[in-house]
C-alpha cells in the first residue's frame, strides 16, 4: 500500500477517534459523523455479512427479532484478535463466543427478555489482522407483526430507530436484501429511498444467491439494471443455517463463496466484484471517500458550534464553585443585573427582552392609571334617579316640619360627602392592581437568578415584603386623601359653579351623561372585536371597529373598505356580561336604557375581546366617548308604606327646583374632586410604592441580603445549573479536540510517508491531547511526528432528530 493510500486509510481511525472523544466526554453531540448503517429485514443475512467481515461467529442468532439494540461495530486492523465493549472498559474478550454472550446479556439488561427494543446502542470494537478499518452500525431487522410480549407498534418503533440513523447526510446505507425475493418489495431499499431519494448514499447488498430457484439469477440486479443505485450492488453468499449449526468455519465459507461465483455461468464474468472480501474493500473505500467529502462541512459545523459556545464557556473556564470570592462577585453581578432589569421594566428603557405579546411593567401600570382607574371611578357613580331621590330626601329632612323657602346648603354637603366616600373603593383597587403588577415584575426579573435558587427565593421574598409594607402606607395615604376631601368643601374653588349659577342654570340631570371634551367627531380607538349575538353563523367573528366621539362603526377588516354598520352613541350605556360556553373571551354589551333597539332587531350589541386588558381598554375608550357603564344601585333603598306613597305622589315644583340646584352643585363639585383624585392617586402610588421600591432595590437590597448572614448558602448552585455548566464545558472541549483531530487529516493524507496511526483500546487512559506537528521549515519535508497514544473513549452515540 502506497503512502498516499495509507494516508487515506487513516481517515477511518480518525473518525473513530472523533466518535470516541464525544462519547468519552459524555456529550450528546448533534454533529453527525460519517458511518455505515446496515439495514434489512429479519433473516436477510445482515448478521452473517458482519460476521464474514470479522471471520468469527460473534453475533446472537435465533428466531424473531435477534438484534434489539443498535450495535456500533468498529473494525480495526491490528496484530492481535480480540474485542472490547464500551460498558466493560479495559476488559479484552479474546473468545468471540464470550462476545456473543456479552451482547445477549447487555441487550437483555436494557430491553428485558420480552423481545422489546431500545435506542441505546452497544459499542463494540474488534481488533484483527484480517479486517479493514470500517465502522458499521447493525440495526434491528424490519418486522411488521408483534410477537409474544412485544409492543403492538414494534414495527413503527424499529422503523423510527432506523430512520434516526439513515436520514443523516453523513451516513452511508448498506441495504441488505435476499436475492430470492422480489427486489421491488424490499423493505431495506424502500427505507433507503425514503432517507436517500437521490440514491447518493445507498449501497445494495444481495444475499442468498445460492437459494434462488433453478433457472433464475440476479445478474440484471448486480449490473444495476433493475433498481439502479449510484453506488451499485455487491452480491455475497453467506453460510446456510445448516452450516451455522454445523459450526462451519467462516474461512471455509468464504472459499466456498468464491468458488460459487467463479463456477456460476451468470456471475463468472463478474466474480471479482462479488463476495465478502470485495464488499469489505468496497465499504472501506467508499467510507474513506465519504469521510473525505464530508470533512469540510463537518469542520464548519464544529467551528460554528464551538464559536457559539465560547462566549458562555468564557465565564466557566476558571470557575470554582466553592471559591468565596467568586460567590461574592457572582452575587454582586446578580443584584446589579436585577437592579438594571427592574429599572428597565418600570421605566421602559432599553430594547433587551421587550415583551411583544402583552403589556407589562411600567406600561401596564400606566394603563391602570389612565384607563382602568378612571373607568372604575365612573362605574362607582350611583344611578341618576337614586341620586335625585336622595337629594330630595335630604332637603326635606333638613327642613323638617317647616316649609323651606331656600335651598339648604347642608343637603349639598351631605350628598357630596356620600359621593366622595365612594372614591375609596376604586382608589384601593388601583393600588391592589399596581401591587400585583409590581410582584409580577419582581418575579420576572429574578428569573435570571435561577442558577442560584436560594438567592432568587430570598431576593424575591425581601422585595415582595417591602412592596407589601409600602402598599399599606400607600393605602393609608389614599384614605387620608379622601378624608382631606371630606374635611372641607371648598365652594370657592374657581371651577365650582356656585349657588347663583346652579339656580339659574336650566340644565337637567342628563348633563351628567354629556360627552366630555367633545369638539369634533374624532376617532378615539380602532381594533378588532367579536359580535356575539348575530346568530350561529356570524358568532365570534372578528370585525374591525372604529370608535369615535359620536358613533361606533365596524368593518369587515382593517382596510375599512366594507362598512357593516354605523351605530350612533347617543343615550347608550355599557354593562358587563358573563362569558357563556358558546362565546369566547371577555364580554360586555352596549344597550339603550329605555329599551329601544340598538342594532337592527337587537336590543343589545354583545361584544367580546380576547383578553381582559383589551376589554378594559375598550371600556375606557367608550368612557371617553360618553358611553358610561351601567350604574350600580343598592337594593332595598326604596322604603315601604309612607315612602312608597311619597314616591307615587306628584313632586312639589319648588322642591324640584331645589333638587335641580343641588344636583348641579353636586355634579360640578364632584368633577373637581374626581379630577383631583385621578391626578393625586397615581402620584401617591408612584411616590410611596413604585419609586420607593426602585430606591430600595438599588440601595438597600444587597445590605438586606447580607444581613441574613447566610450568603454562602444562598450562592449554592442548583443541580440543574451545575449539570448545564458541566455539559457545556464537555461539549466545548469535545469540539476543540475534534477540530484538532481534523487538523491532523491534512498531515495524514498529504504528508507523505506518514507513520502508522495507532488506535488505542478502550481500556487505555487518555494521557495527553494530541499535539500539532511543528510548522514546516526550509529543510526537506519530513513526515509529521505522531503523538503519543492516549486513551480513546467509546464511539459516538448518535443523537436523534
Amino acid at each position: 500500500m502506497s503512502a498516499g493510500n495509507y494516508g487515506m486509510e487513516q481517515l477511518i481511525p480518525i473518525m473513530n477517534r472523533m466518535q470516541d472523544v464525544f462519547t468519552q466526554l459524555g456529550v450528546s453531540n448533534n454533529i453527525d459523523l460519517p458511518q455505515i448503517a446496515v439495514v434489512g429485514g429479519q433473516s436477510a443475512g445482515k448478521s452473517s455479512v458482519l460476521e464474514n467481515f470479522v471471520g468469527k461467529d460473534f453475533l446472537p442468532r435465533g428466531s424473531g427479532i435477534v438484534t434489539r439494540r443498535p450495535l456500533i461495530l468498529q473494525l480495526i486492523n491490528g496484530p492481535t484478535e480480540y474485542g472490547e465493549f464500551l460498558h466493560c472498559k479495559g476488559q479484552k474478550f479474546m473468545d468471540f463466543l464470550s462476545i456473543m454472550k456479552e451482547i445477549e446479556d447487555e441487550t437483555d439488561r436494557v430491553t428485558g427478555a420480552n423481545k422489546g427494543i431500545s435506542n441505546l446502542p452497544i459499542n463494540l470494537r474488534v481488533y484483527s489482522p484480517h479486517v479493514l478499518n470500517i465502522t458499521l452500525i447493525d440495526l434491528p431487522g424490519l418486522t411488521k407483526l408483534a410477537v409474544g410480549d412485544q409492543p403492538t407498534d414494534i414495527g413503527d418503533q424499529i422503523k423510527d430507530m432506523i430512520m434516526t440513523y439513515i436520514c443523516r447526510e453523513t451516513c452511508l446505507i448498506l441495504a441488505v436484501t435476499p436475492a430470492n425475493t422480489d427486489l421491488a418489495t424490499s423493505d431495506a431499499l424502500q427505507m433507503a429511498r425514503e432517507a436517500d431519494p437521490e440514491g447518493h448514499r445507498t449501497i445494495g447488498v444481495l444475499t442468498k444467491l445460492d437459494l434462488m430457484d433453478e433457472g433464475t439469477d440476479a445478474k440484471d440486479i448486480m449490473e444495476n439494471k433493475v433498481i439502479p443505485l449510484r453506488r451499485g450492488y455487491v452480491a455475497v453468499v453467506n453460510r446456510s443455517q445448516k452450516d451455522i449449526v454445523g459450526k462451519k468455519d467462516i474461512k471455509m465459507a468464504n472459499a466456498a463463496e468464491r468458488k460459487f461465483f467463479l463456477s456460476h455461468p451468470s456471475y463468472r464474468h463478474m466474480a471479482d466484484r462479488c463476495g465478502t472480501v470485495f464488499l469489505q474493500k468496497q465499504l472501506n473505500q467508499q467510507l474513506t471517500n465519504h469521510i473525505r467529502e464530508t470533512l469540510p462541512s463537518l469542520r464548519d459545523k464544529l467551528q460554528r458550534q464551538m464559536l457559539g459556545l465560547e462566549k458562555e464557556v468564557a465565564q466557566y473556564k476558571h470557575f470554582q464553585p466553592n471559591d468565596p470570592s467568586i460567590k461574592t462577585k457572582a452575587m454582586l453581578q446578580m443584584i446589579q443585573h436585577l437592579q438594571q432589569d427592574f429599572e428597565r421594566a418600570i421605566e421602559g428603557s432599553g430594547a433587551d427582552g421587550v415583551n411583544t405579546m402583552e403589556l407589562s411593567g411600567g406600561a401596564k401600570i400606566n394603563r391602570l392609571f389612565h384607563e382602568r382607574f378612571p373607568y372604575e371611578i365612573v362605574k362607582m357613580e350611583i344611578d341618576e334617579k337614586v341620586l335625585r331621590k336622595e337629594i330630595a330626601f335630604a332637603i326635606r329632612n333638613i327642613h323638617g316640619i317647616r316649609v323651606g323657602l331656600f335651598t339648604p346648603d347642608m343637603a349639598f354637603e351631605a350628598i357630596v360627602k356620600t359621593q366622595i366616600g365612594r372614591l375609596r373603593e376604586p382608589s384601593l383597587k388601583c393600588i391592589d392592581l399596581v401591587v400585583q403588577e409590581l410582584t409580577n415584575v419582581v418575579r420576572a426579573v429574578t428569573e435570571k437568578m435561577q442558577r442560584y435558587p436560594r438567592l432568587r427565593e430570598e431576593a424575591e421574598r425581601i422585595i415582595t415584603t417591602y412592596i407589601r409594607e409600602k402598599e399599606q402606607a400607600c393605602k393609608e395615604q389614599v384614605m387620608l386623601l379622601v378624608d382631606f376631601q371630606l374635611a372641607y368643601m371648598n365652594t370657592n374653588h374657581e371651577d365650582f359653579i356656585g349657588f347663583a349659577n346652579a339656580s339659574s342654570d336650566s340644565q337637567n340631570a342628563e348633563n351628567t351623561g354629556k360627552k366630555l371634551g367633545k369638539v369634533t367627531n374624532q376617532v378615539i380607538r380602532k381594533g378588532y372585536m367579536a359580535i356575539n349575538n348575530l346568530g350561529i353563523t356570524a358568532r365570534n367573528k372578528n370585525y374591525w371597529f372604529v370608535l369615535s366621539s359620536e358613533s361606533l362603526s365596524w368593518y369587515k377588516d382593517g382596510e375599512e373598505k366594507e362598512k357593516k354598520f354605523m351605530l350612533p352613541l347617543e343615550q347608550l350605556k355599557l354593562r358587563d356580561l358573563e362569558s357563556s360556553f358558546m362565546s369566547r373571551g371577555h364580554m360586555f354589551a352596549i344597550y339603550n336604557p329605555e329599551g329601544r333597539n340598538v342594532f337592527k332587531d337587537f336590543k343589545t350589541l354583545d361584544l367580546s375581546c380576547e383578553t381582559q386588558d383589551d376589554m378594559d381598554s375598550w371600556k375606557a375608550s367608550f368612557l371617553r366617548a360618553g358611553v358610561y357603564p351601567e350604574k350600580q344601585t343598592s337594593e332595598g333603598t326604596v322604603g315601604e308604606g309612607e315612602e312608597e306613597g311619597e314616591r307615587r305622589e306628584s313632586v312639589d315644583p319648588q322642591l324640584e327646583r331645589q333638587v335641580e340646584t343641588i344636583r348641579n352643585l353636586v355634579d360640578s363639585y364632584m368633577k373637581i374632586v374626581t379630577t383631583s383624585c385621578k391626578d393625586q392617586v397615581p402620584k401617591i402610588i408612584m411616590f410611596l410604592m413604585v419609586n420607593d421600591a426602585k430606591a430600595f432595590i438599588n440601595g438597600e437590597l444587597l445590605a438586606a441580603l447580607y444581613s441574613t448572614g447566610d450568603t454562602q448558602n444562598m450562592m449554592e448552585e442548583s443541580a440543574d445549573e451545575a449539570l448545564k455548566r458541566e455539559e457545556m464545558l464537555r461539549m466545548y472541549h469535545a469540539c476543540k479536540e475534534a477540530l484538532n483531530i481534523i487538523a491532523e487529516v491534512s498531515n495524514v493524507t498529504l504528508g507523505g510517508g506518514a507513520s502508522k496511526m495507532s488506535t488505542p483500546s478502550y481500556g487505555q487512559s487518555n494521557a495527553a491531547p494530541a499535539r500539532r506537528p511543528p510548522p514546516p521549515s526550509a529543510s526537506p519535508r519530513l513526515p509529521p511526528a505522531r503523538p503519543a497514544p492516549g486513551g480513546l473513549p467509546p464511539p459516538l452515540v448518535p443523537s436523534r432528530r
